[in-house]
Order: structure tokens, then C-alpha cells, then sequence
């Protein structure tokens, strides 16, 4: 039996991907923050050392972008250093290691969708510490697979202490006052539980390298949120806003949306369309609620 050891296991992509290769008959090994600190070396060497694992994948993460412009050194131990640590300890154990990185390594002036060949331009330290993250993933075996995505929520995103764009805008919504979300900066949302599945169909394929997987289609930040309240069947009041009336600590790239043509062309399935993504997370939602 293959063994996998999933870095952030707790996240709202790490309970996906445990189930997703749990499904898949490997044996899961999952480390939350609270049991393995990734910044510290020597931990995450006796911990890939004692399991073995021909797998490490890592969906931990430092993800507050405007925080990290006051605190760049946590965001790059986190998101870059820790990452060091993990691409040494599978080059001494010969794990391939699949790392997550984002769409904010690019500058957003393109216009269109980013493919990998694209050169990045990362806007603050959040960004800066995710590219870093990259290049240490990708420094230590040639076998390195990263994943660019973009705005990932999932159903797990209820019960962690960030949540998700979902959340957030449920939990305004309930509020009734008005909310203003921005119209000029465009992403590619990502459900988690395709994500999860896709990655693992990548995997299968043996493939490395650098490798897109965003939500597959272009929207606006306020866009998503009609959608959104439109699936939860709320009607708050929403109107339209952009960066210069909302200023944010952190740049953000304007338009970050991904193309997945690389993995498309590999055989890796189209991710699904939003409008059926956001109906599976408000059942996968109601269910966790009803659970509860």
C-alpha cells in the first residue's frame, strides 16, 4: 500500500485530498499544524524519516495577504523556508512532493488567463513568499509537482478559523446590511473537492513540473458573490465596488485567473462549471449543518 503524507490535513483542501487518496486505497498519513511545525527542519526530517512515505503533499499555508505585509518574515517561513525543509527531507527519503501555490505570483496585467509559461510578478510579501515557496519546491528534485490555484473554498472552510469567500459573504448576508464586494479584480474560485480529485488524477500521470488548476472560469469577485447569495437563495443587499473606494494593505493582482489547458491536454478532467460547484458545496453545506 502507497503511503502519502498530507502537510495542513486540517485545511479545507487537506480534508479533501485525505479523502480523495484514502479512496484511492493509500495509506494517509495527516499532519496539522499542531503536530508537526514544517518552519522547524529537524521535525520534518524525523517525521517523513519514521513514516517513509512515497508521497508528501503540502496544503499548509500562511494566507493572509494583507497581514504578511506587516509580518513578511512569518509569510516566507511558512510559505517559503518550510517548504525548503520539506523538499530536502523528500529528497533524503525519495518522496515526490506535490506543493500548492497560488495565483498571486502573477501581476494580474495580462488580461487573460495565466498559463505556466507566463512569467510571474509577484505584488507584496504574501505573493513574494509563495513564489519562494516555488522555486524551493522545484530546487531540490526535477520529480516536484506544483499546483497554481486560485480562491479555493470547500465545504471544510465551515470549520476552520479563516473559512473561505463563501463563508464570509453567508455570514454578511445574514447580517442584512449592505455589503460591497470589488467588480474590477477577477479570479478563477476553486472547489476544493475538484481540486483534491485533480490533483490526484495529475499524480497518476506522474507528472512534475508546474501545472495550473484554477475554478475554469473567469468571474469578478462580485459576480461570484451574486452567484453565491443566488445558490444560498438570499437576496442581500450587494452593490459593486473596486480598489480605489477599497484599499487593502496588499496589491492584488487585478485579473489572476488560470487557464488549465496544460492539464486539460494531459487527460485531467475540465473542472466543473461554477454554477454546479457552488450547488455541490451548498449540499455538502447543508449536510455538515444538519450533521452538526
Amino acid at each position: 500500500m502507497k503511503r502519502v503524507a498530507i502537510f495542513g490535513s486540517g485545511g479545507q483542501l487537506g480534508v479533501e485530498l485525505k479523502a480523495v487518496f484514502a479512496a484511492r486505497n493509500y495509506e494517509v498519513c495527516g499532519f496539522e499544524r499542531a503536530m508537526v511545525d514544517i518552519t522547524d527542519a529537524a521535525q520534518v526530517e524525523s517525521t517523513l524519516a519514521q513514516i517513509d512515505p512515497a508521497l508528501v503533499v503540502n496544503a499548509a499555508a500562511y494566507n493572509q495577504v494583507d497581514v504578511a505585509e506587516k509580518e513578511p518574515q512569518a509569510a516566507l517561513n511558512i510559505n517559503g523556508l518550510a517548504v525548503r525543509n520539506l523538499a530536502i527531507a523528500c529528497r533524503q527519503t525519495d518522496a515526490k512532493l506535490v506543493h500548492f501555490s497560488t495565483d498571486y505570483v502573477f501581476d494580474g496585467m495580462a488580461g487573460r488567463a495565466y498559463t505556466e509559461h507566463d512569467e510571474t510578478r509577484p505584488l507584496g510579501a504574501y505573493a513574494v513568499s509563495k513564489l519562494a515557496g516555488e522555486l524551493y519546491a522545484r530546487a531540490y528534485s526535477d520529480n516536484t509537482l506544483v499546483i497554481r490555484t486560485s480562491g479555493v473554498y470547500g465545504p471544510g472552510g465551515l470549520s476552520t478559523a479563516r473559512g473561505n469567500f463563501v463563508e464570509m459573504m453567508l455570514r454578511l448576508a445574514a447580517k442584512g446590511s449592505p455589503i460591497k464586494v470589488v467588480e474590477d479584480h477577477v479570479a478563477s474560485p476553486t472547489f476544493a473537492p475538484a481540486l483534491a480529485e485533480r490533483t490526484a488524477q495529475l499524480i497518476e500521470h506522474n507528472a512534475s513540473g508546474i501545472f495550473h488548476l484554477g475554478g475554469g472560469s473567469p468571474i469578478s469577485w462580485f459576480d461570484w458573490a451574486v452567484k453565491i447569495f443566488k445558490a444560498a437563495n438570499v437576496n442581500p443587499p450587494v452593490k459593486p465596488t473596486n480598489e480605489r473606494e477599497f484599499r487593502t494593505a496588499a496589491r492584488r493582482p487585478k485579473y489572476s485567473a488560470l487557464s488549465n489547458a496544460k492539464s486539460e491536454a494531459l487527460g485531467i478532467a475540465p473542472m466543473p462549471s461554477l454554477d454546479h460547484a457552488i450547488r455541490l458545496y451548498m449540499e455538502a453545506r447543508a449536510k455538515k449543518l444538519t450533521a452538526e
